[in-house]
């Protein structure tokens, strides 16, 4: 699932890029050989009494490079999406994320970041509704998580995409929300289950009256409509308890939890 905007392809001309002397062909080595790797930052509850403490994660890709060095998204997404295979990856995820579920997962929930490509792919729902279907996925469990910017600019084509998803069980979360103006009117009849405050706005609350505000508002509406609100990039424990404060649901970052690997989680 991509981590990042998507990359201008005029950054990627040449074809040494990440020391590859032929980068499609190693990226189709990769999923041949299953050499990518699922990662999770779990995100926190804040109300304690709330349980599970941590009701789902975000799901973060790494891939497998010489002697089992685990490359970042930064050195390996912006060439899928030049070659345009992030398709291919959404689906790579699906798959083995659902496989993780299957066998006993730590998290009751994942959100799967989706790439912009993949919102334009007509066959990828179909995907999602099989192997949920064939794994007797819980409802839920899997969260597709949409940036606001692509609902804004293409709204059509996320509604068709998230419309297309609604018999497979999932959930949505629009994600990167108060960057600019906010507005839930599309939110709402998108009838997206997660909304998670954009980080400029989270890492700004200690010292802007504005962000505070801006918070609290999202929290009142969006508890009107119901759904749940997740606080991204928490890096200082004052930042987690003006979140509570503030009724936020969840939190997620580094200041409460890092990447793990999937299947060594602990919590």
């Amino acid at each position: 699932m991509s981590e990042k905007p998507e990359a201008n392809p005029a950054d990627l001309t040449d074809p040494g890029l990440a020391g590859w002397s032929r980068p499609a062909e190693r990226l189709r080595q990769a999923f041949e050989k299953d050499e990518f790797s699922l990662y999770c930052q779990p995100i926190r509850a804040l109300d304690p009494a709330s349980e599970p403490a941590y009701p789902l994660g975000e799901v973060l890709v790494r891939m497998r490079e010489e002697e089992q060095a685990m490359l970042p998204p930064g050195e390996f997404l912006p060439i899928l999406e030049h070659y345009r295979m992030m398709p291919e990856l959404d689906r790579w995820v699906v798959r083995h994320l659902a496989r993780r579920l299957v066998a006993g997962a730590r998290l009751p929930a994942f959100a799967l970041n989706v790439s912009a490509q993949t919102l334009t792919d007509p066959e990828f729902p179909r995907y999602v509704t099989g192997i949920a279907s064939a794994n007797g996925l819980r409802r839920g469990s899997l969260v597709f998580e949409v940036e606001e910017h692509e609902l804004l600019s293409r709204p059509g084509v996320v509604a068709a995409f998230v419309g297309a998803l609604r018999d497979s069980g999932t959930a949505v979360l629009v994600a990167g929300f108060g960057r600019k103006a906010v507005s839930f009117t599309s939110l709402k009849a998108l009838g997206a289950t997660y909304v998670k405050v954009d980080g400029s706005v989270v890492r700004k609350l200690m010292q802007s009256e504005l962000a505070r505000t801006k918070v609290g508002a999202i929290v009142r509406v969006a508890r009107a409509i119901g759904m749940r609100v997740i606080a991204e990039c928490v890096e200082e424990p004052e930042v987690l308890q003006k979140l509570r404060e503030l009724g936020v649901d969840y939190a997620q970052g580094f200041g409460i939890i890092q990447p793990q690997p999937i299947d060594e989680m602990t919590l």
